[in-house]
């Protein structure tokens, strides 16, 4: 794909995704885009990589992708958002995503993980986000939104230990995807996410029915220990709600390690 077929997914008329900038390969897209914030116009610059070479992920993890087979981009934005509602942001980019992967697919059953993972039914993760925000104050002075979507890049060529873990948009659809469509809905949908923010909403709700997670047994690994419960759903600010032996639990950040499957007796999907 070219800069002009990338091109064609901005529009001017949204703040998110108003131009777009490829590069067929560049360290991070997320540095990228914290740098644009500071060119006008880059508050909402969309910036697209075939291939990252310094890539990473949560919790310092590198994110590797065969050159031109993602999606992988990044958008910086200054929210008018407060402090204590900048965990909602990673939720509302998750679900723009899962909204937008779904719209390629013939079955709309993606769902979302916390804290912002987009999975299959069964669990394989089809996509996953970097969020990184600056503080000011009581106030979210910028924030940093990187997303990476496995597109067309099948299971069978994925390393063995992303195999039985990860899915890919084109094995769930039957065939390729039009990653340059993708990019357009998924700003669309981040432009609607970013704004509906922004005017007071929250995103809980349809996270709720989208979830992964809730009313499942899980295990959440916090970065001092493990903790082991029911997933409840989430606070008014995002933090996971946990039922554990000793009681209710919130965790603002953490690893999901493993789900069980199958509902506890008497829980709600």
């Amino acid at each position: 794909m070219t800069e002009q077929d990338w091109d064609s997914a901005a529009d001017p008329m949204r703040r998110v995704g108003r131009r777009v900038e490829f590069h067929a390969a560049i360290g991070s897209t997320n540095d990228r885009a914290r740098a644009a914030l500071v060119e006008p116009p880059g508050d909402g610059l969309a910036v697209v990589a075939d291939l990252q070479t310094a890539g990473r992920g949560r919790r310092g993890r590198t994110w590797a992708s065969p050159a031109g087979a993602n999606l992988m981009v990044s958008v910086g934005v200054r929210p008018r958002l407060s402090a204590a509602r900048a965990g909602l942001l990673g939720i509302a980019a998750a679900l723009a995503v899962r909204d937008a992967s779904a719209e390629l697919l013939p079955a709309n059953d993606l769902r979302v993980k916390w804290p912002n993972d987009v999975v299959t039914v069964d669990g394989r993760k089809v996509a996953g986000l970097l969020v990184e925000t600056a503080i000011s104050g009581d106030a979210v002075a910028e924030a940093i939104i990187g997303m990476g979507i496995n597109v067309n890049w099948p299971v069978a060529e994925m390393p063995a230990d992303l195999q039985g873990r990860a899915a890919s948009l084109c094995d769930l659809a039957g065939g390729p995807r039009d990653r340059v469509e993708l990019l357009r809905r998924l700003m669309e949908h981040l432009d609607r996410e970013l704004a509906a923010l922004e005017r007071g909403e929250s995103p809980l709700e349809r996270l709720a029915t989208v979830s992964a997670l809730d009313g499942r047994r899980v295990v959440i690994d916090t970065g001092d220990g493990q903790q082991e419960g029911t997933a409840l759903g989430l606070t008014d600010d995002g933090q996971l709600l946990l039922e554990t032996n000793g009681g209710r639990q919130t965790l603002a950040i953490g690893e999901v390690v493993s789900v069980r499957t199958e509902m506890p007796a008497g829980a709600a999907p």
